[in-house]
């Protein structure tokens, strides 16, 4: 593996002192119960997890779901350490209003961590989520990084982070709902880019809720880890899960809400169809009135009036190109109502 797909930290009592040191240099660290270490790995090979493992006695159960693709977020306990993956979540593009695309936006990085009791190794599967990020919240608060309140303090830092991007998400979503909502009653919209706005931001919602709406059950199972553990806990950890817990628990009510604006965007946007349709049927149907009656008349006596050009050529190709123009004048007027 490249070295510069590897982090390495070590802290004691609050103070960082060693990083980006070898990876056969871990067990050593690790193995100083005083100190606090952090091992972060970017796409590995499947030959240094299993080194890894064989160094601190992980669960090849678990070895396996940081490498398999499309596992669910989660949170397991084995024995001597526990195995938690989370998705970081964020938009690609930055105007959410483009219309005629509907490849959806949303983009997500999964992010294991395997957690001992004074270390944590962090596995990505791509170096699109962001580190540095989460080592400032770490070093924001360095009376957490110490032995008592362990690795779980780390994971808890992680953790903030990525419902904190995930938050940041759903307000995304939530303004692209909004906005939605307003084209909905201009008359100048066009139905089409509405149904491809719509149907775009559904997809990126069942996306988005595959992700979030597991986060409460992976920090309850921490929770409960962590009060079956026996250990003596530190109850300013015990704050900071519990506020996660209610961040999660939001974000997950959070998406289910969005769920039922974006049914009832859909649902309004073919009532408001329905509507103009009728409308349209309308004014079709009063023109159509006001034309057959004089149509009709004309017909029934039989008044065919002499014109310019009665019996000519010429007669023929002006009459044709009237029709024509008419016809083409009346098709340019209905398609811009979006009546056609």
């Amino acid at each position: 593996m490249s070295l510069n797909l590897v982090q390495t930290r070590v802290w004691r009592d609050g103070e960082c002192v060693g990083k980006d040191f070898p990876l056969a240099d871990v067990s050593e660290r690790v193995r100083d119960e005083g100190a606090l270490v952090w091992v972060d790995l970017c796409d590995p090979d499947h030959e240094c997890l299993m080194e890894l493992a064989s160094e601190f006695s992980l669960d090849p159960n678990a070895i396996e779901d940081a490498v398999a693709r499309g596992e669910r977020p989660k949170a397991t306990r084995y024995s001597g350490h526990a195995f938690v993956t989370a998705y970081a979540t964020w938009f690609d593009a930055d105007d959410i209003g483009t219309l005629g695309v509907l490849e959806s936006r949303l983009r997500i990085s999964r992010v294991s961590a395997f957690v001992l009791s004074n270390a944590i190794v962090t596995v990505r599967r791509d170096d699109r989520f962001d580190m540095s990020e989460v080592v400032e919240r770490w070093e924001d608060d360095p009376a957490l990084l110490t032995p008592r309140s362990g690795a779980l303090a780390l994971l808890h830092g992680l953790l903030d982070v990525i419902v904190d991007g995930q938050f940041e998400t759903i307000q995304t979503i939530d303004d692209a709902i909004e906005a939605l909502e307003e084209v909905l009653f201009d008359e100048s919209a066009r139905t089409r880019d509405v149904q491809r706005r719509t149907y775009r931001l559904r997809k990126e919602l069942v996306q988005l809720r595959r992700v979030v709406l597991p986060m409460r059950e992976v920090v309850g199972a921490i929770m409960r880890g962590r009060a079956e553990s026996g250990h003596e806990q530190s109850p300013v950890l015990d704050s900071l899960y519990t506020d996660l817990y209610d961040h999660v628990t939001r974000a997950a009510e959070w998406t289910e809400s969005l769920r039922d604006m974006v049914v009832t965007v859909f649902e309004t946007n073919l009532s408001l169809q329905d509507a103009r349709l009728n409308t349209v049927m309308k004014k079709l149907t009063g023109w159509a009135a006001i034309i057959a009656v004089p149509t009709a008349v004309t017909g029934w006596f039989g008044q065919n009036v002499a014109f310019p050009g009665v019996g000519q050529l010429s007669g023929m190709i002006a009459s044709t190109v009237v029709i024509v123009t008419s016809a083409s004048l009346l098709y340019v007027l209905f398609r811009r109502r979006d009546w056609i």
